[in-house]
This record gives C-alpha cells, structure tokens and sequence, in this order.
C-alpha cells in the first residue's frame, strides 16, 4: 500500500480547526442576488470578452481594457442588476474579429469586479477541464470572501476542440464531459463543505488528505450556474445547479424547456432549480431605430467567425446550440446564438414579461455597447420594469 506523504515525513497531524474556518459564514440568500426576490432578474454577460455577444464590426465603444469593464460592471451595479457573467475563452473563433479572442481570465476577472462592486451577484465561468477542483474551489471561495457572499460559478464542459488542444488534449465524448463534471462539481462540493481531510479516489481524480480551509462565504456554498441544454447536461444542471441558462428560439419551446427542466429537478432530485435565458438587446426610441441598430450588427457581421462557431457548434461539440445550427441565422452575429429583443422601451419590457411568464427567471444580456446603452435602459426601461411588476 502506497504511503501518504505525511506517513513518510512523520508529519505532526492537524489540529482541529476553528468553526470559523471549517464552516460556510452566512446563508447565501441573504448575500446572492441571485436568489432575491426580483421576479425577473437582469445580468450582464459577455463583458470580458471582445466584441462581447456581436461577431459584428458594427461600431461600439465597447473595448476588453480594465478600465472600461470595470466603468460597466459598477453602472450595472448602481443600476439594481443582480448579475455579471463572464465567457471563459481561451482561443478566438478567427474571422476578422477573432470573435472573442481578446479576453480576460475570468476568476481574476470576478475577483477585480467583486472588489469594484457592491451589491451586484459576480459570476466566474470555468471550463472544468482546464482547472483542478482543488484550484477553483480555493478560488470560488477567495472571490466569495472579496465579495462578501455574491460569487457564483459557471460550469461549463469544454465544448471547443481546438481550444481543449490547448491543454494537450482530446475532448471527451459529449456524455462523457457530464460524467467528468459531475466527479469534478462533487470534489469542489466536498472542499467547500467538509469540515476535516478527506482521499478522493475515482477514474478521474485521486488525492490523500485534501483539505481546504477556509470554507466560502456563502453556505451550503457558493451559487452554481450551467448552460447545458442536451439531455446530458439538463439532467445535470437538475441535479446539481441552482440556475441553468437556456439557448432557445421561441416562447413555446421556451415555456417547454423551463417546465421540463424544472419538472426534472423536482421529480428526480427533489430540489428546486431557476431557469434564465441570455441573448442580445437593442433598444432604441423607434422600433425602426432599434430594428436599423440590429440589422447593422448583422450587415457588418462577421461571417468568417461565425462560420468557425457554427461549425464547431454542428460538429456535435455542443448540443446546445442545435435549433440555431440547423437555421444558421443572425442570432450567432447578433447574440451568441441567444433570444434577440428588439424594440423600443415598452416592447422590450413587453419582451421580457412573455419571458417571465414562459417560465424564464431572468435573463443575462448582451448590448452592441454596454457601457452607453446601460445609461439608456436605466433611464427608459428599469422604470417601465418596474411599473410592470417584473422589478422593484
């Protein structure tokens, strides 16, 4: 039997530690936005990343520098949005944009964004291939600890190859990417919840006497997000995450998918689970204005960046992208393959209620620029939300 490095060393045990330091401080609902009582809730997403949620050379003053995603996170803030969601890219999609290529890491990211921010919920996203348990965790929980219980972690599979032949390896078949996640979302779970050391053991990672103190801010632990919409990753998402962001088309398909998921959750985990879509946004006075602003994203699109997306996504990569692969249409240029709202103030509030009332607890959203346009939907739209019930 092989010896642990303590038995060989002699090493003097560890003492029990302090509560304080083996126990979660404080129920996150009183800390997370992201389980507020806003009956639609309204985040951010794309912000660290080039181009955002366009593949467009349409103009912007949109740029990945510091300052400037700093300058939207704080209006976001100030403005009542319950969270920021970064996209973790490690490659650019090519094209003449290199579609998101420019790009910050996203747990420094969320740390520098908790430390600017008050009360905003600060979302990381992690390719769970790339980052041992045991480094993310210690990170989630040094971000929860800076953010004073508003962290949340994305949880994505890995779903680029080139970008997983990064790292010196092959992707995973697709089912196979759940099963690595759910042993990876267990070992984090254990170092944020158990109180003493523990071995892990299993066909993807072993290790003697873990431990890692001390536990995040939040209890049981930190809020979880995954997008996965395939059959492997709803079943997931059911059991595992507290919110699952979904990439549909219509609102019949959406009133489905948010009974189904969470009909799953319920059924066959016995928890509760939200279920929050993204897309892009324009709004503008006219429903021309609005509808032209659009529509320049899609003429200065780049094709050749989309192409490589639309590929990557057909190739079976990801089955979440499925609907939007098959129509091969402007909601890649113009929105990450999202749900597109498109109007003037009152029809995009208009918008936002059919989603509501579809099932969606709320939705992350991209602007062609964030900075400016948050100034325009503080000011036009957060009233008219508010006067519709969907906020307070």
């Amino acid at each position: 039997m092989t010896t642990t490095a303590n038995e060989r060393l002699g090493l003097n045990p560890t003492e029990p530690r302090p509560v304080s330091e083996t126990t979660p401080l404080v129920n996150r609902t009183t800390t997370n936005p992201l389980f507020n009582d806003q009956k639609m809730k309204l985040g951010l997403f794309g912000t660290n990343c080039s181009y955002g949620l366009i593949m467009s050379h349409a103009p912007s003053s949109y740029e990945v520098t510091w300052a400037h995603t700093k300058e939207i996170a704080q209006r976001a803030d100030q403005l009542g949005f319950d969270v920021m969601v970064p996209v973790a890219r490690w490659k650019g999609f090519g094209g003449s944009t290199n579609f998101n290529g420019n790009c910050f890491e996203t747990y420094a990211w969320a740390a520098g964004i908790a430390e600017a921010t008050e009360n905003i919920g600060i979302a990381s996203t992690s390719h769970l291939p790339t980052v041992h348990p045991i480094v993310a965790a210690k990170a989630a929980t040094t971000i929860d600890h800076i953010s004073g219980g508003r962290f949340a972690l994305n949880l994505v599979m890995g779903w680029v190859p080139p970008e997983m032949e990064m790292f010196g390896g092959q992707q995973r078949e697709h089912d196979e990417r759940y099963a690595f996640g759910q042993a990876w979302i267990d070992y984090a779970t254990r170092l944020w919840t158990e109180p003493g050391s523990f071995d892990i053991d299993n066909k993807y990672f072993s290790g003697n006497l873990i431990e890692a103190y001390p536990k995040p801010h939040q209890a049981p632990r930190p809020a979880l997000l995954n997008a996965g919409n395939s059959p492997a990753g709803i079943d997931f998402s059911a059991r595992n995450v507290d919110i699952n962001f979904a990439s549909l088309d219509t609102l019949d398909n959406i009133k489905a998918y948010t009974q189904k998921v969470k009909a799953k959750a319920r059924d066959d985990y016995k928890r509760d689970i939200k279920v929050m879509t993204y897309g892009l946004v324009v709004c503008r006075d006219t429903e021309a204005e609005a509808k032209a602003a659009f529509q320049q994203v899609v003429d200065e699109g780049d094709w050749g960046a989309a192409g490589n997306v639309i590929k990557i996504a057909g190739s079976g990569a990801s089955q979440s992208f499925d609907h939007a692969v098959k129509k091969m249409q402007e909601r890649f240029i113009a929105g990450w393959g999202g749900y597109p709202i498109v109007g003037t103030p009152e029809q995009v509030t208009e918008e936002l209620g059919k989603l509501n009332e579809a099932g969606m607890d709320g939705m992350i959203f991209g602007l062609i620029d964030y900075n400016e346009e948050l100034k325009y939907f503080g000011e036009n739209v957060m009233p008219l939300l508010k006067e519709a019930g969907l906020r307070h």
